[in-house]
This record gives structure tokens, C-alpha cells and sequence, in this order.
């Protein structure tokens, strides 16, 4: 189970193997963000700071994995034990809730789930609200360890662009994949690494939340026939939102880029292209 419904969570709030995380980021990049005046968190939920709490702040890229014994850390911190569920949604639909499942399920926590639509579905239902986050006690129990099929390194990125034996596809805007848009970082080269797929993260999304299985399928078919992915965007965010697409697609091989364009723009020893592909 990847992803779970409103009516699912709303069963479930006074489940306590059920727990819910806020994963949601200050910073939205590549889509006109929803903004609220005032907090509004679902009944129970922790806040989850994911650019903190499971990202690498040390890291010389942005967004970078965090280490297994930080995501233990914070694991323990938040009283998650092996049986636990854990509920992941944000605040502007789907957006960084799936960065925070790839992280987790990388780490070895598959019952993490994503809130499908997350926030703003449970809003327009008129669902419950809290004004507050849940205290964290910890008590947690949980081990985290990664497991590495779930990435790619720059090297492999390098290889599958010149001998396609995996598709490697960028989840960025058609404008900063063609390079026509300047990279919202500085010192990054506009474009694309060779032989990349564009797939927009939006297009895999439908309204607040992902797309119905079959749309899924069809638009991956439209850049791989089963052959093994590898997931790209400008550092690492929006890439798990097209990871996650892929996987409810029924595709089982897919990785990660985590250095993304951020890694791969910064370096002149890298080919870039520019233009559609």
C-alpha cells in the first residue's frame, strides 16, 4: 500500500499504531503554492520538518539523504515502533509527502503511506482540524537501514545516459529541462543530461491528488516499456513525486537521483543538453 484515501485516515485518527506526520516544506518550487493564514494540521499529526529533520544539513547539495542513524533518531524520537503505520501528507496536496515516503521506505519503514490529495482534499470535505501539532514522546523502538536499490549515484546516472539501460527521466519544468529557464539556484547550468525523458511532475497529478492508475500507466508507457527508471529533478523533492507515480504504474525498478540537477548542473565535467526531448 502506497497511498491511502481521506475516508481511509479519518477512520483511523484513534488508531495509535496509526501515526500521522505534517511533511509539508516552507519552500515550493515549480507550481504557485496554496497558502493558508492560519495552521491547520489533521487531529494527531506531528510536524515533520523535513528540510531538518530527514535531510543532511551538512550536505554541500540541498535536500540531501539523510543518514540511517538521523533517520533513526528521529524515528525514536517520534515514538515509531515496527507495527506502526505511518500517515504522510502536506499541505499542498501532493507535494513533499512523497520525498518524505522515499526516504522512509529507503530506510526500511514500508508501512510508511502517503495521504492521497493530503491537506487540501481533507479541508474540502470538511473534515476535522487541530490548531496544533501532536507532542512527540520518545519512545520509539525502530532500526533504520538503508537500502540502496533505492538510488542512483552520479556515475550510474552517467552510464544509463549513454547506454540506456535505464531510462532516466527529469521531473523539472519543460522550460529549465529545454534551458530556456534560468535555474532557480545559482552557479547551475541551464538544461538536461543526455538522452533524458521531461516529465513535468504536474502531469502525473490530478487535481489535489495523483492520477488514476491507468492515466499512470499510460503516461510512463509513453517513456519506458518496463525498462528500469532512474528519477530526476533539481534536488531531489519533486522526483519522488514521479517515483511514487511510477511505482502505483507498476514499475518496480526505479531509483532515485538524489544529487538531481543540483549535483549534475553544478559540475563542468558533466554533458548537458538543452532543447525538448
Amino acid at each position: 500500500m502506497t497511498l491511502v484515501s481521506t475516508e481511509w485516515l479519518a477512520a483511523r485518527l484513534d488508531d495509535p499504531q496509526v501515526k500521522v506526520f505534517d511533511a509539508s516544506m516552507q519552500k515550493v518550487i515549480g507550481r504557485t503554492p496554496l497558502e493558508y493564514d492560519h495552521l491547520q494540521v489533521i487531529p494527531g499529526a506531528r510536524n515533520l520538518v523535513l528540510e531538518q529533520e530527514l535531510t543532511d544539513t551538512n550536505a554541500s547539495l540541498p535536500n540531501a539523504f539523510p543518514s540511517a542513524e538521523q533517520v533513526t533518531q528521529w524515528l525514536r524520537h517520534n515514538d515509531v515502533d515496527p507495527d506502526d503505520t505511518l500517515v504522510l501528507y502536506d499541505n499542498q496536496g501532493i507535494y513533499s509527502a512523497p520525498r518524505a515516503w522515499v526516504v522512509l521506505q529507503a530506510m526500511g519503514l514500508s508501512n510508511a503511506v502517503i495521504l492521497d490529495g493530503g491537506l487540501p482534499k481533507w479541508l474540502a470535505e470538511q473534515r476535522p482540524v487541530a490548531n496544533e501539532y501532536q507532542a512527540a514522546k520518545g519512545t520509539g523502538t525502530v532500526t533504520a537501514q538503508l537500502q540502496r536499490e533505492w538510488l542512483a549515484a552520479c556515475d550510474e546516472v552517467l552510464h544509463a545516459s549513454t547506454s540506456g539501460e535505464a531510462v532516466i527521466v527529469d521531473a523539472r519544468s519543460a522550460e529549465r529541462f529545454a534551458g530556456k529557464k534560468e535555474e532557480p539556484r545559482a552557479g547551475i547550468r541551464a538544461g538536461h543530461m543526455p538522452n533524458a525523458k521531461n516529465l513535468p511532475f504536474a502531469m502525473v497529478l490530478q487535481g489535489d491528488g495523483y492520477a488514476n492508475v491507468q492515466q499512470l500507466q499510460r503516461t510512463f508507457a509513453e517513456l519506458s516499456e518496463q525498462q528500469p527508471l532512474i528519477i530526476t529533478c533539481g534536488s531531489g523533492i519533486t522526483a519522488c513525486i514521479l517515483l511514487v507515480a511510477a511505482r502505483l504504474a507498476g514499475y518496480q525498478q526505479v531509483k532515485l537521483y538524489d544529487g538531481s540537477w543540483s549535483e549534475w548542473g553544478s559540475r563542468d565535467d558533466l554533458p548537458i543538453e538543452t532543447g525538448e526531448h
